[in-house]
């Protein structure tokens, strides 16, 4: 026997109640929908509903990388208003409002489909298609929306984007003429202005403190020693802005004392403290930054008491003790074999022959060592024995880079006579041309990958950027000649890792394509997508531009510049780095201006935009690896 609910279905006649008539009002359709739910057990009902959110979390979770496949799509369509920047003129509510900021990993928000500034063209149109299709704009279409944009930051700064990068484009390049020095000059002065905010943040929120954390209006702590202070000091005086100088002096003179139970690493507080003092007071003069000097490099002194003298990574300034990390014994090798230039200028000025002395044991032991591979180092060397661990991975990214920077340096500081350096470095030169060297598709950029126990990895670091700047400064200097055309190449990959991004500024690290068929040149990971305002490809632009005399470096550079303002200026004062270079609308602060992005960063676009090439001559200064400009050694002359 049917159960009696059968009937009761069946005899459902509400819908032709009063005329008999079939009715499919969207009202009764719902009744017998709910009336059919109803009738199903608890058990399917979960069931249905289990099988819903499952669908609808999968969605979610794969929304991401079909909208990043679609974009390429979306580029060929002729809808300018979906490829239109929007960058509001405000900071986002839960930043303005106080609320937490994202946290420093990379914000997972989708990625806009919108392009970056639209003035950033890729060079490479001319050649074919661009690598990445999110950068892919026409020429007529980007003066249109410069004419209609404005540009007001999403920091509420407003920013000028018909001056200077309007003219970015390859044809107008050659033929600057007098309008070169007022257009330089103007961005010169730009620069100035981007310092003096910077600074005004640090000195409203942080002053005689580590580091500013600008949006939040405070300040962190790494050494307690004023770290920014110290290493904006040189900038200041480069730029003439001599109230800003003054006012740090005094700090130094009254506040900066180095008696503190406190750790610091050794590299750290080498190139960014005690090459500071050193240079200003070559520039200035002024005894005060010298006897600072002296005190802050006695101190550090106990880090090369190891069994194999090579150095520990840190050093307490207040104990005169010393150690390596916690977790291992080893150091890194850059950050043991880039001291060198301070610790040997150092012990010319005091006349105390042991900083010098503890330095150049360092390089001895290193050139002597097992486990290079063509000229190239591993990572890390152990403090108690002296050999090279975590052997067969060679890059010259984090952990390895300054090696080769401060080979040539050293070579060049002492007069071009030490002819180990000049060897080793050469060597190496050679090492990463056969081992780390290739050229990503579609468009041939040339990039210096990564080598792990035989296996090469397309991954660059931004860090890597150095690399031009220095080639360059080598065959300045008598190298060879393919320096330079290698220096060239690797600039202008440097600045596709500006142009391919949505923000128009650099990820942290990039990946290349190599294979045939392939429609980008360029990946970034989710986790690298953060730019922290380093320095390397605007210092690498400044030596450039000084051995070439081709303006198109400074026209870059004065993109790069436009897109800190846009992108990562504070309103309140200072400037952020950010988590996101491929979101425009909103890159997600980290709340942290590194001391280097006063240091060097803004140091070398100021140095790139100045006709002065007597100002910190090549031929008479050698940076450091923070941008801090130490003499030649006369003697050597």
């Amino acid at each position: 026997m049917h159960p009696p609910s059968r009937q009761d279905y069946v005899s459902i006649t509400f819908s032709g109640k009063g005329s008999g008539s079939y009715n499919n009002s969207k009202q009764l359709r719902r009744q017998s929908c709910w009336r059919k739910w109803k009738q199903l057990s608890r058990l399917q009902r979960s069931l249905i509903i289990f099988i819903l959110i499952f669908l609808f979390i999968c969605g979610i979770a794969s929304y991401p990388s079909v909208t990043e496949h679609l974009r390429g799509i979306d580029q060929e369509t002729d809808s300018d208003s979906v490829l239109r920047q929007f960058i509001p003129n405000v900071l986002p509510e839960s930043v303005k409002q106080g609320l937490p900021l994202a946290p420093e990993q990379t914000s997972q928000r989708k990625l806009s489909n919108k392009r970056g500034p639209p003035v950033l063209q890729n060079r490479l149109q001319k050649k074919g298609n661009l690598s990445d299709p999110l950068v892919q704009d026409k020429p007529g279409d980007s003066k249109k929306k410069e004419e209609e944009e404005g540009v007001i930051s999403w920091r509420g700064a407003v920013i000028d984007t018909h001056q200077g990068t309007e003219d970015a484009k390859e044809d107008s390049l050659a033929n600057r003429g007098a309008n070169s020095s007022v257009e330089s000059a103007s961005w010169q002065e730009s620069v100035q202005e981007s310092f003096k905010h910077a600074w005004k943040g640090y000195k409203d929120f942080a002053w005689g403190h580590d580091e500013l954390r600008p949006v939040s209006k405070s300040y962190s702590e790494w050494f307690g020693l004023g770290l920014t202070l110290i290493d904006a000091l040189d900038t200041m005086w480069i730029m003439g802005l001599k109230e800003e100088f003054e006012e740090a002096r005094d700090w130094v003179a009254a506040e900066l004392t180095f008696s503190k139970n406190v750790d610091v690493n050794l590299f750290e507080a080498t190139i960014r403290i005690l090459g500071g003092l050193l240079s200003t007071y070559h520039l200035t003069g002024d005894a005060l930054f010298l006897d600072r000097a002296k005190d802050i490099g006695s101190r550090m002194m106990p880090a090369f008491n190891t069994p194999s003298k090579i150095p520990y990574s840190d050093v307490n300034i207040g104990k005169g003790t010393a150690h390596p990390p916690r977790w291992t014994s080893d150091s890194t090798v850059a950050e043991v074999t880039s001291i060198q230039l301070e610790f040997r200028e150092l012990s010319r000025l005091s006349q105390d022959p042991q900083y010098e002395a503890a330095v150049a044991e360092v390089m001895k032991k290193v050139h002597k060592l097992d486990g290079k591979m063509d000229g190239l180092v591993p990572m890390f060397i152990n403090t108690n024995s002296g050999q090279f661990t975590h052997q067969g991975i060679y890059t010259l990214g984090a952990r390895a880079d300054s090696y080769y920077e401060y080979l040539l340096k050293q070579w060049i500081q002492g007069g071009k006579k030490e002819d180990q350096f000049l060897e080793d470095y050469l060597q190496a030169i050679e090492g990463v041309k056969k081992n780390l060297l290739q050229k990503s598709s579609p468009n041939g950029l040339t990039f210096v990958g990564e080598l792990s126990h035989g296996q090469f990895s397309p991954k660059m670091d931004h860090l890597v950027c150095f690399l031009p700047g220095t080639l360059a400064l080598g065959a300045h200097h008598g190298l060879p000649a393919d320096h330079m055309i290698l220096a060239k190449e690797l600039m202008q990959t440097c600045y596709q890792m500006y142009v391919h991004m949505e923000t128009g500024l650099s990820p942290e690290i990039v990946h290349f394509n190599m294979h045939q068929g392939s429609t980008r040149d360029i990946d970034v990971k989710l986790a690298d997508r953060h730019n922290l305002l380093r320095p390397e490809t605007v210092e690498s632009l400044f030596y450039l531009y000084r051995f070439t005399k081709d303006h198109k470096y400074r026209v870059w550079g004065w993109e790069i510049l436009q897109n800190f303002n846009k992108y990562t200026k504070v309103s309140s004062g200072g400037y952020t780095s950010i988590n996101n270079v491929r979101d425009p609308d909103y890159p997600s602060p980290r709340d942290k201006m590194e001391s280097f992005f006063l240091g060097e960063t803004l140091k070398y676009l100021y140095l790139l935009f100045s006709d002065d090439f007597n100002l910190i001559s090549l031929d008479q200064y050698v940076f450091n690896t923070e941008a801090h400009p130490l003499p030649i050694w006369p003697s050597a002359a």
